[in-house]
């Protein structure tokens, strides 16, 4: 019967994709070593790709459902294919089983075939096109061998046996070797071990991995030089992009015309650790530059012909690119540790980054000004020093309120409210140091790590019971990076500790004047950290409602603010923060509530007409200044 010899050939193809795992597995392992659990790690995997991968997939849920059937039905029909072909498993329920498998592939291959039709921008173009043909061949030819197989049709035309062989086979060919040996189809793969093997084991089962991960100093290599230095689930995760485009459509840097694409940057990785050169690349290039191809190799510096050293400058480090990718790829933590090399090792940060970094190095705040001027904001405050009470319940964080007159007004703010609601509070003064969040992003783990131990070591000495900031950056480095050196501590949002004051009843409001209002989510405060709640909590209990902008939660447009971009000032067509205004103005809101002294600035420094700017605290001491003695109101100044 012309079926049997679907097994032997079925054999072949196995045993040439293991040998093309077994070559991408080396690949991999060019990197730095990781050590893993392998067994816990494989099993982890179904779970992972069910759960967490699919919730990420689940947000385009026409596709969703595609995926689901294209995906599951090719596996369904594999296992199949080898219990019948190769194992002797041939009944009528293998035969039927197979049959619905195959059906719900084609099914899922029309819509595939639809969606390429007429692709958007950000989905690559080349060899991607060709997928969902071949997903259609494999899954007719499978479907109509199964039909005949279940109605007991064994004798067909030679030219029909063969034409279902041959499209089997060839459909088969370019899903099973594109997996292993390096074709549109190897995320899939590499994908799943990469769910398995993730740098970021805190991410799964609904948890939250945002801090970035310490580096030895003492290393020979700072940070990331050429492909061969990332760990080699680095380099398994960036095997592992489907190319998609999701990153694409949501970079701020991209939309921007600056010169950065997430997914052009995981593809230059991935020829980095492959060799060979850019050219088969087929999706959007990066902004302003050039589609010419270029070369890299696993021991080859990065920045000496395949990547331009503005392209990981561009980043704002806001995360929206992890946050929207369906593979779970880290691609912030690729761009810091390519920083960290060229601050580190070759002292290449660019625009007044380096400038900035100096500042940090000899007068421990970015504008290299007196730090025995820190606490000069608070003077006329008379608030309580750690250093003169050595204990409190909770320690106000100033960050870089302490020299910034704008930020002022929020800082102020936050310690009438806290002295309304009869609140222990106290102030570091002049032994705060700068937290090292800007030093970090913009690569110098030295100064950064250097702040840290400093700062812990200052907190150490006093008792508290939780830290409290208005700066969201200081506040994830607080809360998520100093554990890392030693510092764990119970770090709040100035949003959420005093959302848990109104929600007790320890401030009282009274309704805001009705106006329109919309709210602008800060990354570090809500990608970084989930809090999206307590802002909007207090914008309500003032009785305002909230227009959100198309762009809002998980999903909001960074103000450009982060990882040191202010500084770096790479150039493009447009500024992050007036597409964000643009945003805005698109609700008709009067006004624009942030929680995050960067994000004012950013949104501040667009041009009029625009919604008025003001920190969620300024309008919460605003609907209770009636309630507070007149001395604490003054003190907040105009």
């Amino acid at each position: 019967m012309w079926t049997s010899l679907i097994g032997p050939l079925l054999v072949i193809m196995i045993a040439l994709a293991v040998v093309g795992t077994v070559k991408r597995i080396r690949l991999w392992q060019q990197g730095k070593p990781a050590s893993f659990p392998i067994g816990r790690a494989l099993a982890a995997i179904p779970r992972r790709y069910l759960v967490d991968l699919h919730d990420v997939v689940a947000r385009d849920k026409a596709f969703a459902n595609t995926h689901v059937a294209t995906a599951g039905g090719f596996v369904a029909s594999g296992i199949l294919m080898v219990l019948v072909f190769v194992l002797g498993l041939d009944n009528t329920l293998t035969f039927a089983l197979m049959s619905a498998t195959f059906a719900a592939m084609a099914f899922g291959a029309v819509k595939v075939k639809k969606r390429r039709e007429n692709p958007p921008a950000n989905l690559s173009k080349g060899p991607w096109q060709r997928l969902p043909n071949s997903l259609l061949v494999f899954s007719f030819s499978g479907l109509m061998m199964s039909l005949l197989l279940l109605l007991g049709i064994g004798n067909v035309p030679i030219i029909v046996a063969a034409l279902l062989i041959v499209g089997i086979l060839l459909g088969l060919a370019e899903l099973l070797f594109g997996m292993t040996w390096g074709g549109p189809m190897k995320h899939a793969f590499a994908g799943a071990l990469h769910l398995g093997f993730h740098r970021r084991q805190e991410r799964f089962g609904g948890g939250r991995s945002t801090g970035l991960k310490p580096i030895n100093l003492d290393e020979q290599t700072l940070g990331v030089e050429k492909p061969s230095d990332f760990y080699w689930n680095q380099l398994l995760g960036f095997d592992a992009c489907v190319q998609c485009g999701r990153c694409e459509k949501v970079c701020p840097a991209f939309a921007a015309g600056q010169p950065l694409n997430p997914k052009k940057l995981i593809q230059d990785m991935v020829v980095g650790m492959a060799g060979g050169e850019t050219g088969n690349y087929a999706g959007s290039q990066y902004p302003g530059k050039s589609d010419e191809a270029r070369c890299g190799a696993p021991d080859k510096p990065l920045f000496e012909g395949l990547l331009d050293a503005e392209t990981v400058w561009s980043c704002t480090t806001c995360r929206a690119c992890v946050e929207e990718c369906p593979m779970m790829i880290e691609h912030v933590d690729a761009i810091v540790d390519m920083r960290r090399n060229l601050t580190l090792a070759k002292g290449e940060t660019v625009g007044k980054g380096a400038e900035v970094l100096e500042n940090l190095i000899a007068t421990d705040n970015p504008n290299g000004l007196s730090p025995n001027s820190r606490a000069n904001w608070s003077v006329d405050l008379k608030l309580n020093h750690l250093s003169e009470v050595g204990t409190t319940d909770v320690l106000l964080w100033a960050g870089d309120g302490a020299f910034d007159l704008a930020y002022q007004r929020t800082l102020r703010a936050v310690v009438t409210l806290l002295r309304h609601a009869n609140i222990d509070f106290a102030i570091l003064g002049n032994e705060e140091l700068d937290s090292g969040d800007l030093a970090r992003r913009l690569g110098d783990e030295a100064t950064f790590q250097r702040l840290a131990i400093a700062n812990v070591k200052t907190l150490n000495k006093y008792q508290f019971r939780s830290i409290v900031t208005p700066d969201p950056h200081a506040f994830h480095v607080l809360k998520n990076e100093y554990p890392d050196f030693g510092g764990s501590y119970d770090v709040f949002h100035h949003t959420e500790y005093l959302a848990k004051l109104v929600e007790q009843g320890d401030i009282k409001l009274k309704q805001a004047k009705s106006q329109s209002v919309t709210y602008h989510d800060p990354c570090y405060l809500g990608r970084y950290n989930g809090g999206y709640d307590a802002p909007r909590y207090l914008l309500s209990s003032m009785g305002l409602t909230v227009s959100e902008m198309e762009r809002s939660g998980y999903r909001s447009r960074c103000c450009g603010g982060g990882g040191g971009a202010p500084v770096t000032d790479i150039p493009g067509e447009h500024r992050i923060a007036d597409m964000r205004m643009d945003d805005a103005r698109e609700t008709g809101a009067d006004m624009v509530a942030v929680a995050c002294p960067q994000c004012a600035v950013m949104l501040e420094g667009v041009v009029m007409p625009r919604p008025e700017v003001k920190d969620v605290a300024v309008m919460l001491l605003d609907a209770v200044v009636e309630n507070a003695d007149a001395g604490q109101a003054k003190a907040v100044g105009e």
